[in-house]
């Protein structure tokens, strides 16, 4: 059967989407050389965290945007690793039941 047709077929109630809202708060701070993030996320049940530094080459010039890009990228990432194993862990709670 095809995809479509398999879809015609779903009650319209199961059809609903649910829609979140999350935020995502950035902490900068930095000096001439150093920039640290922290990057927040709020799912309105928890809150998890991911923090990125970045360190300027005193050979590199002094462009403050980069090392905020950077330190911020840094945050993200790690935020998006907290929240992956937050995830397997709930995986795994519910798999163990």
């Amino acid at each position: 059967m095809p995809w479509r047709e398999a879809a015609a077929c779903v009650d319209d109630e199961l059809m609903t989407t649910a829609q979140n809202h999350w935020d995502v708060r950035l902490e900068i701070t930095e000096d001439a050389d150093h920039c640290e993030v922290v990057a927040h996320l709020d799912t309105g049940d928890r809150s998890l965290s991911g923090l990125g530094r970045s360190r300027r080459n005193p050979a590199d010039p002094a462009v403050p945007q980069v090392g905020e890009e950077l330190a911020t990228a840094r945050a993200l990432h790690d935020l998006a690793h907290h929240l992956s194993q937050d995830a397997w862990r709930m995986i795994e709670e519910f798999s163990r039941s």
